[in-house]
């Protein structure tokens, strides 16, 4: 008898633990699928513009990529704060449970984002800031980036000249960010004038018949500075059989590889990582699963990469790369906030696709 209750409790030992095993897999399927459950929207306002096309397969690469996000659901036109705002609203009531957003201003599309986190849905802000207190951002420090690329300029001109300033989109936050830091470079640099100014909107054609226009003045300049739009200016200077001056402009390939070939051309380049999307994205998932930083306002801080030094043609010449889209910024990762390899980047797949 004692034999027979001794069977029968390890019996009961051995089912008891087959349940405790079963229901540990269950919960773990459960909390894995729960992990691949996300669905993130995705809101940008300038469509055409490599930068911003970067930005996006770099959210989608990541997505993908971080195995934890069921689905995009992109609102990808060019608009503005105005449709922005209805955008968002579409995103919120499709039930997403984050949203990245490039912001049309600052201030101008705030009252959706108050309304997503009222929902609890977590707003990221890459690229430029929101000014609304619920919204993260992570950004480029888009003020150091043009102070970087200015006081480069302005030394190469020895302190003093003429130069054309050729600026953003009029009321983005990046634009306006960046004219504070050209203006603290000319600050430090008062003998430098600024001939010729105007709004490029980022878009390469409008950029290069601006600056073709002003050529054709004939008044005469001692550098350009540039937004970002910048392989079309060197390219309008070599149409229009015009000697070069000095170019600042990003890390855009198209650029980059001008830096290293084009005869007679210095030049700097200031690196401005439209991969900021994906880490929009890394973010975007780290508050989702509890993780909030500690300040609100995360800044990736750029570099410069002149082919006027030696460290800065190393840096170009390593950051040759045939296979981008020449508009596309040759820095297509950062670290510690992306995990997607260069093939998935240009592949430009997100979940499911």
């Amino acid at each position: 008898d004692n034999d027979e209750i001794l069977m029968g409790g390890q019996l009961m030992k051995r089912l008891l633990q087959g349940v405790a095993i079963a229901a540990l897999a269950t919960g773990m399927a459960t909390t894995m699928a729960s992990a691949q459950d996300y669905k993130i929207g995705v809101s940008n306002t300038v469509q055409g513009n490599g930068w911003r096309e970067e930005m996006i397969c770099a959210i989608k690469a990541q997505a993908a990529s971080s195995g934890e996000v069921a689905s995009l659901n992109i609102a990808h036109r060019n608009t503005d704060a105005a449709g922005q705002l209805e955008d968002i609203r579409n995103l919120i009531e499709a039930g997403v449970d984050a949203i990245v957003v490039n912001p049309a201003n600052p201030e101008g599309i705030n009252s959706a984002i108050a309304e997503a986190t009222e929902r609890g849905i977590v707003v990221v802000a890459v690229d430029q800031a929101v000014t609304e207190e619920s919204a993260y951002v992570v950004s480029n420090n888009q003020e150091e980036y043009a102070y970087l690329g200015a006081k480069w300029l302005f030394e190469q001109l020895g302190g003093e000249g003429d130069v054309v300033y050729m600026r953003g989109a009029a009321g983005a936050s990046a634009d306006d960010d960046r004219d504070k830091g050209f203006k603290r470079a000319l600050e430090e640099y008062p003998d430098i004038n600024v001939v010729h100014e105007v709004f490029t909107g980022w878009q390469q054609d409008q950029a290069k018949q601006q600056i073709l226009d002003f050529l054709a003045t004939g008044i005469p300049i001692d550098g350009v500075w540039t937004s970002g739009i910048d392989n079309v200016i060197v390219d309008a200077f070599v149409e229009s059989d015009v000697p070069l001056v000095p170019i600042v402009g990003a890390d855009n390939a198209g650029f980059v590889g001008q830096l290293a070939s084009v005869e007679g051309l210095k030049g700097a380049a200031v690196t401005n990582p439209g991969s900021i999307g994906a880490a929009g994205v890394t973010l975007a998932l780290q508050i989702l699963k509890g993780d909030k930083p500690d300040d609100r306002i995360v800044l990736v801080e750029p570099s410069i990469w002149a082919n006027t030094d030696d460290a800065g043609k190393a840096n170009i010449a390593s950051a040759q790369n045939p296979n981008l889209d020449p508009e596309w910024p040759v820095s297509v990762s950062i670290p510690n906030w992306t995990t997607y390899t260069m093939d998935e980047i240009i592949a430009c797949k997100g979940p499911g696709e």
